[in-house]
């Protein structure tokens, strides 16, 4: 099997596959507006150049199209894609 030329070797961690659950910086729609933020999605698909992220909700283009197939591509080391942030939990505090 061939190897692929490249400049720099992969970042292990930056390592992708079909079926990670990512967060993407995107245009969206959440609450019936739409917002620019960070939402979840799932990789269905992954090459040397580009991850594919399908949405459940509508996506958005930079220009304003929305995205009807909610599949958005990145390069693998995009700053608009990453690993989960795990949401901090407000404490509940028992009354006495």
């Amino acid at each position: 099997m061939a190897q692929l030329p490249f400049v720099r070797p992969p970042d292990p961690e930056a390592a992708y596959e079909v079926g990670d659950t990512v967060e993407v910086y995107c245009d969206h729609d959440k609450d019936g507006q739409r917002v620019r933020g960070w939402l979840k999605g799932i990789i269905v698909q992954v090459d040397s150049k580009m991850v594919a992220v399908q949405f459940r909700s509508n996506v958005y283009l930079t220009d304003g199209w929305m995205v009807p197939d909610h599949i958005l591509w990145f390069p693998p080391n995009s700053p608009h894609i990453r690993v989960p942030q795990k949401r901090s939990r407000p404490e509940v505090h028992k009354q006495d």
